[in-house]
């Protein structure tokens, strides 16, 4: 960059004594243009010859007429402004200023000019196509032989590549001196000096930060010699600095100076030229910390006979396993009680004795230990050299590169527990199996009836419309049930927003006196508390409101029935910083939401309080209800964070109370969904189906072929990368099932989305723990069940036209 700028400058130079042989030898008279000229006239004087000669970028003005236009431009200026001599003769230079020309540079060259001198000065400039240059401008007056102004010269020079380089570098300068004055680390720059035979004897320190002193002990060292620093510094340090040096191959090392009484932790590597033999040394004093690690050596030979005597006498299993899943030492019990003796186990991998199907979790703990955290109570099963198993509950401690575990045998307490929870799962499943069949078999009833009656031959227009609504509307009633099951075991697909719960209940209770009738007088209490303002304070939660509202409908619907009819229902709606001792379940404080409803009804006894969330459990006469409201009302409060709780004394009333946490911010109003527009006859939209279901793959695309729809249909989701990739542009929809074997369907609508983003997809699920989980990571989704109206309506929104 240095040798550009003073080429260029030498450049200036020869102009500046171009200049000066130019005036000596026209210093007798200098003849004008003739009149009308607008171009070189080589022909006709010097001045004109020479500067249409130069490569150099030449104009010549004429301060004689009006506003002192240009005469004369050469061709190295035309190429550099990019405009032609018509467009530049004739008028003043100004024009060739922009938004970006410093005012104060025009007004010395204005000034200059005046004062009819010579002046050099950077400006900026304006190509013809308006981008800028920076221009180093050099003009001066001519005069004739009798002291008269006839001229003004001027010379250009685009210097904007070298002042951004100029830039460049100063800022680049800056920033290494701002992080060589910063750093904490000693930090210096050395020159090697070798003797004859090509062995370093000394080193000069050429350059030094301000940490130097403060991690060497050295002061005023920059510019001097080792030799005369540190005369007794160590041969060794001279041959590692000069063996960098010379080969160029950068250390690292942690040595000490016995001449300083310091250890240090040091990076050296080789800067500039090789024949400039400088080195670049970072380090820093470890003194303290070797000191430490010294202290802490004897530390550890003092207990080791402790530890050894520890480590052979425990009766649970005690490993040091690195993190790359090996074992490094076992302790005998290892031997006792799983029957592996220590050579069959140190460098083996910890996962090839746990279980198969606790390797994930054994996994899982692995990364936990890897983030530096300790692992508690992890119950997983080891496998013993007879082939048998063992229940271990394990702790563990990471500590550098490997971590030190205990494991304790939980084989006994395990089979306890699993007994006891085998006899509650039978009672449950036995419950819950009695209430599923008892209404699906209601439900299939009345769909083996229709079906069978749509047999009967001359079947009657009204009557058959009627056993279709019968099976539609049973389907219905199907998917309602499932939800209410998927709701209890917190498994729905939940859509939550933030909304305001007063505004939701108020809106809820306009409703509720159709579903208690007249002799029920219905309460809403709205209790937030105001803010220092007066304004109620709002309540708002971060929840799916349909899923809400169907649990307040729930809970309304228990109390009316309690009530047989007639009695009072209060709704109140409150904040609560704790959440009561439950099932369990210790207090918890926070930021909740309550949202109580209380009846006059007959009450509870203590024993049903336990079992009142439990599926198909009611206390109701048979037909009277199905048992799941109340399970949806606990599977909505688990999923959305927060608990339902209840209070029943006989002959007093119930209150049920639903806790959730409180959401900061605003409510979020939900967009009006906008209907589609209807697809014109033989639109002929390219979809592709992925299924894996035979039966429901060919309803799907036989269904979408009625409605007009081009499909081809893949069983997996591989396959329909594959078709993608063979037909990128034959589809304009993909529409596919969630749960499948191998990749699920959110992965492959990643997948497409990141291969084809235009691609639009569809996803369809009755059930999957990835979305009751995660949500549908922003895929329109349609749920199962669904009818061919719904299949057409999603696809149509999710087709752009």
């Amino acid at each position: 960059m240095e040798d550009d700028i003073d080429r260029l400058r030498r450049r200036a130079d020869d102009l500046e004594v171009e200049i000066s042989r130019l005036r000596a030898e026209i210093a007798s008279g200098i003849h004008s243009p003739r009149a009308g000229q607008r171009t070189s006239a080589a022909g006709s004087e010097l001045l004109f010859t020479a500067a249409e000669k130069t490569r150099m970028p030449q104009i010549i003005t004429d301060p004689n007429l009006p506003d002192n236009p240009i005469v004369f431009a050469n061709r190295a200026f035309l190429d550099l402004c990019g405009y032609s001599a018509e467009e530049l003769v004739g008028r003043n230079c100004r024009f060739l200023q922009g938004p970006a020309t410093d005012p104060a540079d025009v007004a010395r060259l204005r000034d200059s000019i005046a004062a009819r001198r010579d002046v050099v000065v950077e400006i900026v400039n304006y190509h013809r196509d308006g981008s800028p240059f920076r221009n180093e401008l050099y003009v001066s007056p001519v005069f004739d032989a009798d002291g008269h102004l006839r001229y003004f010269f001027g010379s250009q020079l685009d210097v904007t590549r070298f002042r951004t380089e100029e830039g460049k570098l100063a800022e680049s300068e800056a920033r290494y001196r701002t992080l060589f004055d910063a750093i904490d680390a000693g930090f210096c720059i050395v020159e090697m000096r070798f003797n004859t035979a090509g062995r370093p004897i000394d080193y000069r320190f050429v350059e030094v930060n301000p940490a130097f002193e403060r991690q060497s002990g050295l002061g005023d060292v920059e510019g001097r010699w080792i030799s005369d620093v540190l005369p007794d510094i160590e041969p060794r340090w001279l041959e590692t600095y000069g063996d960098v040096a010379l080969t160029g191959n950068p250390v690292r090392f942690e040595s000490g100076a016995v001449a300083l009484g310091r250890w240090f932790d040091v990076h050296a590597l080789r800067i500039g030229e090789p024949v400039q033999r400088r080195v670049a040394i970072l380090f820093n004093d470890i003194t303290d910390r070797r000191e430490a690690e010294t202290v802490l050596r004897t530390t550890a030979r003092e207990r080791t006979t402790e530890r050894d005597l520890v480590w052979r006498a425990s009766r649970d299993l005690l490993v040091i396993c690195g993190f790359d899943g090996r074992y490094r030492a076992v302790n005998p019990a290892w031997t006792e009680m799983l029957g592996w003796p220590a050579d069959a186990l140190i460098g083996a991998r910890f996962d090839a004795f746990v279980h198969p199907d606790d390797r994930e979790a054994a996994d899982n703990a692995m990364k936990v230990l890897l983030g530096g955290a300790v692992l508690d109570n992890l119950d997983i099963r080891q496998r013993a050299a007879d082939g048998s198993e063992r229940w271990i509950s394990w702790n563990a401690i990471p500590q550098g590169d490997h971590f030190y575990a205990a494991g304790r045998d939980v084989t006994e307490r395990k089979a306890l527990e699993e007994q006891l929870r085998q006899s509650q799962k039978l009672e449950a499943v036995g419950q819950l199996t009695g209430g599923v069949a008892h209404d699906f078999n209601n439900l299939l009833t009345v769909i083996r009836s229709s079906t069978d009656l749509l047999r009967r031959p001359d079947l009657p227009e009204e009557r058959r419309r009627r056993y279709v609504d019968a099976i539609s509307d049973t389907v219905t009633r199907a998917a309602k049930l499932t939800g209410q099951l998927l709701a209890f075991a917190r498994r729905q697909s939940l859509s939550p927003e933030v909304f305001d719960v007063a505004k939701s209940v108020a809106s809820v209770a306009d409703m509720v006196g159709t579903l208690t009738g007249a002799r029920i007088r219905v309460e809403t209490q709205i209790d937030t508390g105001r803010d220092a303002a007066g304004q109620p304070l709002s309540c708002l939660i971060d929840a799916d409101p349909s899923q809400f509202d169907t649990a307040l409908v729930n809970m309304v619907v228990n109390a009316r029935d309690a009530m047989d009819g007639e009695g009072r229902l209060t709704i109140r709606v409150r904040r609560a910083s704790i959440i009561p001792a439950v099932r369990a379940h210790p207090r918890i404080r926070g930021d909740f939401v309550a949202v109580s409803v209380s009846d006059t009804g007959t009450g509870m006894a203590p024993e049903m309080l336990d079992r009142i969330f439990e599926p198909f459990f009611t206390t109701k006469g048979v037909g009277q209800g199905t048992g799941l409201g109340l399970s949806q009302v606990f599977g909505f409060a688990k999923q959305s964070g927060g608990e339902v709780v209840v209070e029943s004394h006989l002959g007093q009333g119930t209150t049920f109370t639903l806790y959730l946490p409180r959401a900061p911010g605003e409510a979020v109003a939900a967009e009006p969904v906008q209907e589609p527009p209807p697809l014109a006859e033989s639109h002929g939209t390219r979809v592709l189906v992925v299924e894996d279901n035979a039966e429901v793959g060919a309803f799907a695309t036989q269904a979408l072929q009625e409605l007009g729809y081009i499909t081809h249909w893949v069983t997996d989701a591989q396959r329909a990368l594959d078709t993608l990739a063979s037909n990128p542009t034959g589809f304009e929809v993909v529409f596919s099932d969630v749960v499948m074997p191998g990749m699920n369907g959110i992965a492959l609508g990643h997948a497409i989305g990141r291969r084809w983003p235009a691609l639009p997809v569809v996803l369809t699920s009755g059930y999957s723990h990835v979305l009751a989980e995660e949500g549908s990571h922003g895929f329109e989704l349609l749920r199962k069940p669904y009818s061919v109206a719904d299949l057409s309506r999603i696809l149509r929104l999710a087709v752009p036209r």
